[in-house]
This record gives C-alpha cells, sequence and structure tokens, in this order.
C-alpha cells in the first residue's frame, strides 16, 4: 500500500485519524474500462488539485476541514482482477465501519462501488443506495464478467433498493430487466422537464442511503473528464441543490464519487471533483451537526 498525500492539503491535527470525522479511501481501480482506460488515475488528481482549493466553503459558511479529513491508504487494487478487488474494498471498508468513521471513496471505475455496498449492508440493513450516472450500469454481465461497471447497479440491487437520477444512456436488456425489477430509475430528460422527479427520488429511498456518484451524471461541458461522456447531464448547481436536499431529508451513511479519467493539460475537471467531493463532506457534516 501507498500513503499519498492528503486531500485538501490538510496538516495535522486535522489530518489525524485519531482525530478526523472522515476518511478518505483512495481505489485506482480500472480494469474493466470498456472505452477510455484512466480512471484509475482519478484519485491522484482529485488529492493533488484539492491541495489548490480553499478550505472555507462560501457557500456553508464554514470550514469543513476542521472536523479532520484523513487521506487513508492507496489500495492496491491495480491489477487485481474484478473479484478479488471488491473483496479489498468490502474488507477496508468493514474496518473502517468498526472504527466509527465516516467513509469518503474515491475511484476509480465504477465497478468498486459494489464492494462498498457489500461492506455496509451488514451495519445498514435497511440501507438504500442512490446513484448519479448518465449510464443504467444494469447490465448482467459485460465483457465476460458480472462485475463491469457497466453492471454495478445491477449488483447493487440484488443487495438493496437502488435509485438511479440523470440516467441518459440504457440498452435494450437494461430496459427490459428493470420492467422486472424494483429499480426507480429518474432520467436526465424527467430532471429537465422539471417535474417532481426529486420527490420521487425521497419517497423511493429508506432512511440509510448510501450515495454512488459517477461524474458522468454530470454536462461533459463541464465534466469532459470521464470514461465515457454522454451528452447533457446536470450542472453544477441542479446537483450542488439536489444533494444538499439529500443531506436534509435522509441520512447519508457514506459516499464515493467514481470514473474521473483525468486529460493532460485539462485540469478543471479534476478541481471540480476536488471541490464537489468536499461540498458534499460539509452537507454531511452539517447533518451531523458537526459544523
Amino acid at each position: 500500500m501507498n500513503k499519498i498525500f492528503n486531500f485538501g492539503g490538510i496538516e495535522s491535527p486535522y489530518s489525524e485519524y485519531g482525530k478526523a470525522k472522515f476518511v478518505v479511501l483512495p481505489v485506482p481501480y480500472d480494469l474493466t474500462a470498456t472505452y477510455v482506460p484512466g480512471a484509475r488515475n482519478g484519485p491522484k488528481a482529485v488529492i493533488e488539485a484539492s491541495n489548490h482549493m480553499e478550505l472555507y466553503d462560501e457557500e456553508l459558511g464554514k470550514e469543513t476541514y476542521r472536523v479532520g479529513i484523513d487521506t487513508g491508504e492507496t489500495l492496491d487494487v491495480a491489477d487485481k482482477s474484478p473479484e478479488d478487488m471488491l473483496n479489498m474494498v468490502s474488507k477496508a471498508v468493514s474496518s473502517e465501519i468498526e472504527s466509527q468513521k465516516y467513509q469518503v471513496v474515491m475511484g476509480g471505475e465504477h465497478s468498486i462501488s459494489l464492494g462498498v455496498v457489500r461492506g455496509l449492508v451488514k451495519k445498514y440493513p435497511n440501507l438504500s443506495v442512490l446513484q448519479l450516472d448518465a449510464h443504467a450500469d444494469l447490465r448482467d454481465s459485460y465483457d465476460g464478467t458480472p462485475y463491469n461497471h457497466a453492471c454495478v447497479g445491477r449488483r447493487i440491487s440484488e443487495l438493496c433498493p437502488l435509485v438511479q437520477v440523470g440516467v441518459r444512456s440504457i440498452s435494450k436488456e437494461e430496459v427490459d430487466f428493470k420492467k422486472s425489477s424494483k429499480v426507480v430509475t429518474i432520467s436526465d430528460h424527467e430532471v429537465k422537464q422539471g417535474q417532481r422527479w426529486s420527490e420521487k427520488v425521497l419517497d423511493n429511498l429508506t432512511d440509510d442511503v448510501y450515495l454512488t456518484l459517477d461524474l458522468d451524471v454530470l454536462d461533459p461541458a463541464i465534466m469532459p473528464a470521464v470514461g465515457t461522456p454522454e451528452p447533457g447531464g446536470l450542472n453544477w448547481h441542479e446537483t450542488i441543490r439536489f444533494l444538499r436536499m439529500i443531506s436534509q431529508k435522509k441520512r447519508i451513511v457514506s459516499f464515493d464519487m467514481v470514473e474521473l479519467t483525468p486529460q493532460p493539460g485539462n485540469v478543471a475537471p479534476d478541481f471540480l471533483a476536488a471541490k464537489l467531493m468536499y461540498r458534499i463532506m460539509g452537507y454531511v457534516a452539517e447533518s451531523k451537526g458537526w459544523i
């Protein structure tokens, strides 16, 4: 395992594990990438960018980092099989659950999220998952494995309720599966129509929610650095407004951010990802009364 420098450039005592409320777990994995590889470089790029952001949150009017953010050891998963990677992620998540730390998982491709959910359902039997994503990820198998990033939604739905937001790419196989499943999918079109989609999301989530945020849910105009960019998508303000509402109405027990595929010479997506991760930490800290 490899220790990388701290998220936000945070120094002691706010980066010390014993005092930190948040623990960031980097998972640099993209073995099942099917279009543009490079998500394995996402965690490092996010942390590098985070070293250049202001730690005062202008929306919340708080310095979230003062509750403590420890950057954990990078999981050594780059060359592991999907099954082995998932076992390692699940084991790491379960270990942190015992320590009572709030976990933020940083990918890597979206397949890693199944490992996190496997770990969380042991503590939260009433868990549901909120998936922000351009893609449904509901295939039963892809490229010879049921643990491909294109299958992560399907596998999660076998463990707990799944609500998807922002989907704008789905196959006929996935549409057919949805007809017999309980997966709730709010398409990007439905979001843009301004219908009562956020109420539908709330109605179908349990109180304990795991948030998995695939950055390709965002408009590629602001987030081009993903493995499979799709036209359309959420903008910055739509995203943070929705996530703050979720944090106020539900308990986000953990979250991940996945699929950043850094582009040489274009650091704006890396910085957006770092700021979005920090903003969500702020929402969680606010909901828990830490700040």
